[in-house]
């Protein structure tokens, strides 16, 4: 048991990091908890496109445990991977329509469009890793400043609050607004997911250990208990890889130059960006973050997220990202890469019990959501708040994330804000090249949605 401690300690730092092999067990634990939604949300996404179902949910376990261990075993790092949520409708709801027109357009046969979306992540993923490995990436997350990182981290809270929100049905769309549930409080759903939200709260003030994830399951067991949610259907689903190796790189370029341009920098802009701000806010939150704003190792863990995206295509689904959920992880206390390496074993057993893990009803891992956001919004403390030209730009990404419902674009609020004011006031100081690069890339994005849209959808 010794040698097996010692083994874990010189793989992964336990004990230098703060932590211990239970800490690092049940944040695994937690964070699978709060993501195993994807096992099932992901093929029914993909499915929707065409992508067959089976395939996608072998494709969505081992893309996530692959990347998951890979941020473990590499980069030691307490951070968890799988298909990325916001992504996968972007796949199956814009790119493989517009490219099923296209192909039929032009008569192009022996091809489904998603098997030509898929080129699409391939190709993402390929120039991901020749930009991790040419520290392009490493770089551009080094020179962001700490006010950017630390709102960055405090908008993916409410980010995460948000979700929790709608997870458990507490509020719910309008016509033109996100409007509360009225009847949050009669229905089960949302009345358990707000009253573990409470009890989650209360263990967590009594530093009970694993509070999060006890909330979880208990959760989970009283609404199978009442009906509430269907208990699992089996035990056993073996996988089937119908969706593997099935993208088409020769025909990705029928769709023509602007059109296949398009859609890879969009996967590109918000996959970089969203993977980026996760990142960094992440580790702000674990402590992981030096005081000059550096993150150690932040390179490998990029480099992760880029493999998994090449890999995840491989075997058929859409972008593999890092996920905000593992905030839940390092909130019950991981630090280092043995929480991922739980995840990305659990995700394993996905592949085999896909109807057990599956069976987690959105109103048990809505409360974690909840609670983490509040700890991550914390960050907001760190921040100068008293200079107007730190400030706004924080602000502006704090608000920017939730409200467009996607951390790239409130980051770019964030960037391009915070170049200006820095340069109008003189403050030449606080800034970087590589700073008022990236600031340049998001006005130039935002300025060419219009036409990317136009391009993808074939609209105005």
């Amino acid at each position: 048991m010794a040698s097996q401690g010692s083994l874990l300690e010189r793989l992964f730092h336990i004990s230098e990091r703060g932590s211990s092999v239970r800490t690092e067990v049940i944040a695994g634990l937690t964070t699978f908890m709060t993501m195993a939604y994807i096992l099932f949300v992901n093929p029914a996404i993909l499915g929707d496109a065409g992508v067959p179902r089976d395939g996608v949910v072998a494709a969505t376990a081992l893309s996530a445990a692959i990347a998951t261990l890979m941020m473990g075993l590499y980069a030691n790092a307490p951070y968890a991977l799988a298909p990325g949520m916001g992504l996968n409708g972007y796949f199956a709801y814009t790119v493989v329509p517009f490219t099923a027109a296209v192909l039929a357009a032009k008569g192009v046969s022996g091809v489904e469009a998603w098997q030509v979306a898929l080129a699409a992540v391939f190709v993402e993923g390929i120039i991901f890793i020749i930009l991790s490995l040419t520290k392009v990436r490493e770089s551009v997350a080094n020179s962001i400043p700490p006010t950017l990182k630390y709102s960055i981290a405090a908008g993916i809270g409410l980010f995460l609050t948000l979700i929790g929100f709608a997870d458990a049905g507490i509020i719910q769309p309008s016509p033109f607004a996100i409007a509360f549930n009225i009847k949050a409080f009669v229905q089960p759903g949302p009345l358990l997911a707000i009253l573990f939200t409470l009890i989650a709260g209360a263990l967590m003030a009594l530093r009970v250990p694993g509070a999060l994830l006890i909330s979880i399951l208990t959760a989970m067991i009283v609404g199978w208990a009442l009906n509430i949610s269907p208990p699992p259907s089996g035990v056993v689903s073996w996988p089937h890889f119908s969706a593997a190796m099935k993208f088409s790189l020769g025909h990705l370029l029928d769709l023509g130059i602007a059109a296949a341009t398009a859609i890879v920098f969009t996967f590109f802009m918000v996959d970089f960006f969203d993977t980026l701000g996760t990142v960094t806010g992440l580790s702000a939150m674990a402590g992981l973050m030096r005081k000059d704003g550096k993150i150690p190792g932040i390179g490998r863990m990029l480099l992760t997220d880029a493999v998994g995206t090449t890999v995840g295509a491989m075997l058929g689904t859409s972008t593999v990202t890092t996920y905000i959920e593992s905030a839940a992880g390092v909130e019950e206390g991981g630090r280092t890469g043995l929480t991922a390496v739980v995840v990305g074993l659990l995700f394993l057993l996905g592949l085999v019990f896909t109807p057990v893990f599956t069976a987690t009803p959105a109103y048990a891992t809505a409360p974690a959501l909840i609670i983490v956001g509040l700890l991550m919004a914390q960050a907001i403390n760190r921040i100068e708040l008293k200079d107007p030209t730190e400030a706004l730009p924080a602000f502006l990404t704090i608000a920017g994330i939730p409200f467009t419902f996607s951390i790239a674009d409130g980051m770019g609020l964030g960037f391009i804000s915070y170049v200006f004011l820095k340069a109008v006031t003189g403050k030449w100081k606080d800034l970087n090249p590589i700073l008022v690069i990236v600031a340049l890339i998001f006005l130039a994005y935002f300025i060419s949605l219009p036409s990317i849209h136009a391009s993808v959808t074939g609209g105005g």
